[in-house]
């Protein structure tokens, strides 16, 4: 008989922003927002991750000063400089950094991912996005953005030169024959030669094959477009979802996408975003949630919600209901946060300040308050129904958000038999149970 296949396990990421991902959350006392530029206090969150046996540490990133700094503890590191810095200071977990295909070139995203999986030893994955945003175009030479579908049509051509460049050193090409003098198998280095619509790329990259031959490749974005990318490239999977069935309705689609691309159902790892407000009891949860609320700022709440719905709602009361809003298809930024905000608002009859309230920890992503078991319940419920592989942990604010998930939540999903007791493999693609992917044959250059 056939050996019986391990037990399914979830998949946590723990998404670090700042303060915490709750826009009041520089306003708490227990955060520190003077530390945001201070490399030792994401190494500290980090080992914390990493102390919880997490997958993955992940940052988000935009090519413009996202929102206004009056009221929020905006800006910070380049994500992948940073991650450098936190590979020194951890042994094991996933270092995931989000780089843009819109306003990059694939030649150095490729090198300097190739050489951020070099310095951790195989834990560097890729959030793959198309930037969305006038303010990121206008750091860039222009009044706006690429269209929705040419920004996709980008990226596509952007990853797949990516790939070929980090293919073009085979796994065996150093040599290190120090008697004849060959350092490199000059027939397992080859140029790409890579000619396309928007890219000509000659290679090779002068990074050798890294240890895990390519990033974990992520892709955030739910949309026609982003589903059907995410079909034909990522591995792993952050996507907002407000209810049990819409996740699953999407895992679903994005599964029923793979085979077209010659993929298999288990080669995605989906894991929606879920920002948990934890207290030793629920009364405790729901009075931090509460809290936090109290300390929102609604001119700062408002702006962000205009900019999800691509619609100006300065002067409109906050007690009055959403106004009319465009078409998603009219929508040329993130289509899937405003489907998915503006269903929310409409689904629920919720007013503007009561949306700005529903959106304040998650940004469209889910908010559970509870005691560590509720919130162990909800995440066990979404997994083991089809909806998620496991989440994208956004603590709503730092560090004490992520320290009461490691030592509270954690050790709930341990002795459920839903989470890992200690980290099985070195790699970020053994964490996520994925393989290491072959170098694609290449034909030697003639001579």
């Amino acid at each position: 008989m056939p050996p019986t296949p391990p037990p399914r396990q979830l998949h946590l990421n723990a998404f670090l922003m700042n303060a915490g991902h709750h826009d009041a959350a520089w306003r708490h006392p227990s955060t520190s927002p003077e530390r945001v530029t201070d490399p030792a206090y994401f190494q500290e969150l980090a080992r914390t991750a990493e102390r919880g046996l997490l997958d993955s540490v992940f940052l988000a990133d935009g090519l413009a000063l996202w929102g206004d700094v009056r009221y929020n503890a905006l800006g910070g590191f380049e994500p992948l400089t940073l991650l450098a810095a936190l590979a020194t200071a951890t042994r094991h977990i996933g270092l995931i950094a989000t780089v843009s295909t819109t306003f990059n070139e694939p030649y150095p995203t490729a090198r300097a991912f190739a050489s951020l999986d070099h310095l951790s030893g195989g834990r560097a994955g890729w959030n793959i996005v198309t930037s969305g945003s006038a303010d990121e175009a206008r750091n860039f030479g222009r009044d706006e953005h690429l269209e929705h579908g040419l920004r996709y049509e980008r990226a596509r051509e952007f990853v797949d030169v990516a790939v070929k460049l980090w293919d073009s050193w085979d796994d065996d090409a150093i040599v290190l024959d120090r008697a004849a003098g060959v350092y490199a198998d000059p027939d397992k280095v080859r140029p790409i030669d890579h000619r396309g619509t928007h890219f000509r790329v000659r290679g090779p990259l002068n990074v050798p094959r890294s240890p895990q031959g390519r990033p974990l490749l992520v892709q955030a974005g739910s949309s026609e477009d982003g589903k059907e990318f995410a079909a034909r490239h990522a591995e792993a999977v952050f996507t907002a979802q407000q209810t049990l069935s819409g996740a699953r309705a999407f895992a679903a689609d994005l599964r029923a996408r793979l085979a077209r691309y010659g993929r298999a159902q288990d080669a995605v790892r989906i894991l929606p975003g879920i920002c948990p407000v934890i207290g030793s009891t629920e009364a405790e949860a729901r009075a931090l949630e509460r809290e936090l609320t109290e300390l929102q700022v609604p001119e700062y709440g408002l702006a962000q919600l205009s900019g999800m719905l691509g619609t100006d709602l300065t002067g409109l009361p906050l007690d009055g209901p959403l106004p009319d809003l465009p078409d998603e298809r009219d929508i040329n930024g993130n289509r899937s946060r405003f489907a998915l905000v503006a269903d929310l608002g409409r689904r629920e009859g919720l007013t503007l300040r009561e949306l700005i309230a529903r959106l304040g920890g998650g940004r469209g992503h889910r908010v559970v308050a509870g005691t560590p078991e509720q919130i162990a319940d909800e995440l066990q419920e979404w997994f083991t129904r089809g909806a998620a592989d496991g989440f994208n942990i956004m603590p709503p604010h730092l560090p004490r958000g992520l320290d009461h998930f490691v030592d509270q939540v954690v050790p709930v999903l341990q002795a459920r038999g839903l989470f890992r007791t200690e980290y099985a493999g070195h790699t970020l693609r053994e964490h996520y149970g994925l393989a290491r992917p072959a170098a694609r044959a290449h034909e030697p250059l003639a001579v």
